[in-house]
């Protein structure tokens, strides 16, 4: 299903100015310092493909890294490099609490050491060893695997002792040195996006619930993401055709639930869209509160994809007259919902004026300009919020 979408515009950059701090710089790093417990091991190519394939010791998935986007020729630069005993930088993992290694930073490198040793891709692009492009690992020569198979690759794991106090601003806990650590290691390479971040430094069960609502079945039919049909959640990583998705690629399915649950909150909007974001990702919920906010959201899509006879949140564009998917019209949508809650049945019944105010709010340049919500300030959210509901709004 190709779904055009309008996404709007989300300020991605992050230029915070930091106060100046008049503290004695000695006496504050003798009384706030700790340190970082970790332990370097090295694994052998096969060892860490076993520990992936049995699922018992890596965590490959952890919710918080971005979402598969290696080329085939970045993995083949990677198998060529340890054929080479070129150094590789080393793979960062985190000690859970269930005796597992969740992946901090390295996914990328793993998944490909486990998908060249499963034959999944063959080698291309190489430079140097030329002749080995097109090659799978299960039929390559004796000596290309013996060479795979004793090389290793370093990991660095955060161990659960990091753990510490800090006299003057209290408790350090094993979360927030894990966020810190993967704030380090987001400089270069392949930076997250403002989505990717959020999802990486709020681990819990809102954004477990966040990641739940982006595979809701209305959510990917109307947004044009592939349908989570695979049998094993594992398998949801690899679907090609869901790797091709740039909603879901770069996590702007998260963000548009995430969407939903900052601006339902009338004090949250103000600042720019990614402050509003940020700041509703920082809010810590229950696992209790959070199974409320997932059936709360999904009976509001729901009911919004009946109203609009399952083709909410539609725009048509003023330069070539198309139909596209508004992440403006949905958020509005859904917070007026939300706002009108207690009248959904009336606006079902009502819906063929819902739909002949919304066609007439898209033809008026006023409000269409309301709707398309450009700039994305806290004032032109207020501003579509209110014609929402004036649309939704019941006779």
């Amino acid at each position: 299903m190709n779904v055009e979408i309008d996404l709007g515009d989300i300020d991605e950059n992050d230029d915070t100015a930091v106060p100046a701090d008049s503290r004695d710089p000695d006496e504050f790093l003798a009384q706030n310092a700790f340190r970082i417990v970790y332990q370097t091991n090295n694994f052998l190519l096969p060892q860490i493909r076993d520990m992936i394939e049995k699922r018992e010791a890596i965590n490959l998935h952890p919710e918080y890294q971005r979402r598969l986007r290696w080329s085939a020729s970045q993995k083949s630069k990677l198998i060529e490099s340890l054929l080479l005993n070129i150094p590789v930088p080393p793979v960062f993992f985190y000690e859970s609490a269930a005796a597992r290694y969740e992946v901090m930073d390295g996914q990328q490198r793993l998944n490909t050491i486990r998908d060249f040793f499963a034959g999944a891709f063959a080698l291309s692009g190489l430079k140097v060893l030329t002749p080995l492009n097109g090659l799978r690992y299960p039929v390559a020569p004796p000596r290309v695997k013996r060479t795979l198979d004793r090389a290793s690759l370093s990991a660095i794991v955060l161990l659960m002792e990091s753990e510490s106090e800090r006299p003057t601003q209290g408790s350090l806990s094993l979360p927030d040195i894990r966020r810190l650590v993967f704030d380090r290691l987001n400089t270069g390479g392949m930076r997250l996006n403002a989505q990717e971040l959020r999802n990486a430094q709020n681990p819990g069960p809102l954004n477990e619930a966040i990641v739940s609502l982006s595979r809701f079945d209305l959510f990917t039919e109307v947004f044009g993401i592939p349908a989570y049909t695979e049998t094993d959640p594992e398998d949801y990583y690899t679907n090609p055709e869901r790797q091709k998705n740039s909603l879901y690629r770069n996590m702007r399915d998260c963000e548009l639930v995430l969407r939903y649950f900052a601006l339902k909150e009338p004090e949250n909007i103000r600042g720019s869209m990614r402050s509003m974001l940020d700041r509703a990702m920082d809010v810590k919920l229950t696992e209790a509160e959070a199974a409320e906010a997932i059936e709360e959201y999904r009976l509001r899509f729901s009911t919004l994809y009946e109203v609009f006879d399952g083709k909410p949140f539609l725009l048509v564009s003023e330069t070539d007259q198309k139909q596209r998917v508004s992440a403006a019209v949905y958020d509005a949508a859904m917070v007026a919902m939300n706002t009108l809650w207690e009248s959904r049945e009336a606006i079902i019944e009502d819906k063929a004026n819902v739909n002949r105010r919304m066609r007439e709010a898209n033809d008026d340049y006023d409000k269409y300009e309301i709707l398309v919500g450009r700039g994305n300030t806290a004032e032109t959210v207020r501003a579509r919020i209110s014609l929402l509901q004036d649309i939704l709004q019941p006779a």
